[in-house]
This record gives structure tokens, C-alpha cells and sequence, in this order.
């Protein structure tokens, strides 16, 4: 008879499952006495799973379908994942859900659960990246009874902003860079031609992604020139709910040799193109902070013309140098690379702060060491 009972609902898009996963299989294979399910709303992340846990063959937890029907995990599949749709998951599985002792997941639309009558488990989150835009320090997480945070820079905001509670959370957890690890045996090849390899990773949300105002402009010059090669590879979202404007450019630039179009697919999240590439280039995504593990250079697109300069949800644009307009693309990317050694520091100190961890190694048993530590004494 199990201790305690614990289960990981996956039903945002993949991307956030990589920072949960890790801590799932740790905790099964950590702690036999804890009853763990991964609990997955549709095939594609029952496949997720599956090929995670191929990384973590000491561990069992239990592998299940979140109760949908065929044609709704279909449409979501071939449609894209809508709040509505986790809205719905989560309602359809609330009696299931409330048998455990604990709900661990990496996003905040399960809280919901505690309008649909599951009372009894606690709540941890997992968070899903170190970025510094507004919506990582939410007022609403602190309706979660306990935190997983990766380092000091998300700790100070979040005690200060009253979201963690002293006691209620562990620092030092970044699940995703352990399944990074496991991973990257070797550098991944993504080009035949040997060249600088350019990343373009715009955010989804509109008011702050370059994608809307500048996005098309870079492809078109990234297809033109031959001196670097090129992956785009946007935030999962922004064409999850928009497959046609995706499929219209892998038609459009599929047969660019230099340049691979990514809309979604494993290695957009998996970290492949991070550490592959020798120069960033985004907005807002928290994939800038996962790239200066190896520190490099950067580039970001104040496509909005944000007064961005003190303001603690731009702290990531200390990386590199800041582009207000494309007027001249090539001499931006070369100034980001000429003078990438005046951030070297900032970079160095950034990744400290934000992770305290080089990525060498695992902190996900941290994470899941604490939650049955959290567990064990919550009454």
C-alpha cells in the first residue's frame, strides 16, 4: 500500500511537460513508497512521455489517457490544444484527480480543479521556464501550496511580490536541463554546409513577439543570403492553433538548404537548437535564458518599442545588443557578434542567478525529494 498517491496531469502543449516529466520519473524511481501516474490528455503526449521514460529506465511510474473522447483528442491533435480543451480534460478527469494526494503540474489552468469540487489533493507547480516577463510571477500562483523554483533571481521577485511563502517551496529546480542531459550525447548535425548558425525564436503572445511586425522581413533575408545558416524554431505556441500559416512556410522555405523551418516539433523544446546554434535571436521567450548556458551571443527585437531599459520583465535584454528597427540585418547580427565579449559578464552572471546551475548536474531529484518532504508534513 502506497504512502501517498501523486499524479502529473499533461495537458498543456509539450513544451511545459519537459519541465514536469523529469520530476515525475525521479520521484517514482526515488521514492517506491509514492504512488505516481503521468497522466496525459492526449496521444501526443502519451508519446511524449513514453519516449522520456526511455531516458529514465529505473523508474515505473503509470502511463494513462485523461478521459477524452477519439474525435476531441483528434481534434486537438490536428487543430492545436485551446484553454477550452484543457478546461474540458480537467473536467472530464476532476473525480480521478481528487483520489490523490497531490497534483504536480508545470502550468496554473489546473487550479481550476478547486472550482470543480477536487478539494482534498495540494497543489504543486513545476513552472515551465526562467523568463522575466510578468505572467512567471502571477498573483494567482500563490493559490499553489507549493513551488518549485529554479534560482534566486524567480525566488527574490516571487517572495517580494508575496506569491512564495517561506517554507512552501524549494529553489534550485530546472527539470528540463536533466532531460537535456540525458539527451545531447553528442552535438546534433542540423546542416550539411559548415556556417554560423543562426537561432529566430519569436514569442507567441502578439504584444511582445517580433513575429507580427518583423518576422516575415528576417525570413526573407535569412533565404537570401548564404553566409550563415538559419533555424526558425518560435515559442510552440505560435502556430499550434495556426497550422496552415505553418505549412505555408515549410512550403514557402522547406527548400532553402540553410534554413530549417520549425514550427513545433520535438527539438524545437528539447533544447537542440539552443545549443546548437552560435547566435540567438528573439524577443521575450525564456529560451534566452536557457541558451546562455553556453554563453553566446544575442540579439533582441524591440519590435514594439518598449521602454524596456529597468524594467525587470526586459532583464533578459541585458544579454546582447537591442534592435529597434531592420533596417540593416546583417551589420545587426555582426555588431551582436563583434561585441559579444562587453556581455560575457552579464551573461555569466544572468545564468548564475537564474539557475545556479551549469546544467551538469540533475536537479530534479532535488524537486522531487521535496515535494514528498512538503508531503509528508502538510496535514
Amino acid at each position: 500500500m502506497p504512502d501517498k498517491k501523486v499524479v502529473f496531469p499533461l495537458i498543456a502543449q509539450q513544451h511545459q511537460a519537459l519541465h514536469a516529466l523529469p520530476i515525475a520519473f525521479e520521484l517514482a524511481a526515488r521514492h517506491p513508497n509514492i504512488s505516481v501516474d503521468i497522466a496525459c490528455l492526449t496521444p501526443g503526449h502519451f508519446k511524449l512521455a513514453q519516449f522520456i521514460a526511455q531516458l529514465y529506465p529505473e523508474s515505473r511510474p503509470r502511463l494513462t489517457l485523461l478521459p477524452l473522447s477519439p474525435r476531441h483528442r483528434e481534434r486537438i491533435e490536428t487543430r492545436g490544444l485551446r484553454v477550452i480543451d484543457r478546461l474540458y480534460g480537467l473536467f472530464r478527469s476532476r473525480h480521478y484527480l481528487n483520489t490523490f494526494d497531490a497534483i504536480i503540474v508545470p502550468e496554473a489552468t489546473s487550479l481550476y480543479l478547486r472550482h470543480m469540487g477536487v478539494k482534498k489533493p495540494r497543489m504543486v507547480w513545476t513552472g515551465h521556464g526562467a523568463g522575466d516577463r510578468a505572467i512567471g510571477f502571477a498573483q494567482h500562483l500563490k493559490k499553489f501550496d507549493f513551488l518549485l523554483l529554479p534560482g534566486q533571481k524567480v525566488e527574490q521577485r516571487m517572495l517580494a511580490e508575496g506569491i512564495a511563502r517561506p517554507g512552501d517551496y524549494c529553489r534550485g529546480v530546472y527539470g528540463k536541463f536533466d532531460i537535456v542531459k540525458r539527451l545531447q550525447n553528442k552535438p546534433t548535425k542540423l546542416f550539411e554546409t559548415q556556417r554560423p548558425t543562426l537561432l529566430y525564436n519569436p514569442h507567441f503572445v502578439k504584444r511582445f513577439s517580433s513575429w507580427p511586425i518583423m518576422g516575415e522581413k528576417l525570413l526573407e533575408y535569412f533565404a537570401r543570403q548564404d553566409e550563415f545558416n538559419v533555424v526558425f524554431a518560435p515559442h510552440f505556441r505560435l502556430f499550434d492553433n495556426n497550422r496552415r500559416d505553418a505549412e505555408r512556410l515549410r512550403n514557402r522555405y522547406g527548400n532553402v538548404p540553410h534554413l530549417i523551418i520549425d514550427t513545433g516539433s520535438q527539438r524545437s523544446i528539447d533544447m537542440t537548437y539552443t545549443l546548437a546554434a552560435d547566435l540567438y535571436i528573439g524577443d521575450v521567450s525564456s529560451q534566452a535564458a536557457e541558451f546562455v548556458l553556453k554563453p553566446r551571443p544575442c540579439l533582441f527585437l524591440n519590435a514594439h518599442h518598449v521602454a524596456w531599459r529597468s524594467d525587470p520583465n526586459y532583464l533578459s535584454w541585458t544579454l546582447g545588443p537591442v534592435l529597434e528597427t531592420l533596417d540593416d540585418p546583417h551589420a545587426s547580427i555582426a555588431h551582436a557578434f563583434r561585441t559579444h565579449p562587453e556581455f560575457l559578464e552579464t551573461q555569466r552572471q544572468y545564468l548564475y542567478d537564474t539557475f545556479e546551475t551549469h546544467g551538469d548536474k540533475a536537479t530534479a531529484p532535488i524537486g522531487a525529494d521535496a515535494i514528498v518532504a512538503f508531503l509528508q508534513r502538510a496535514v
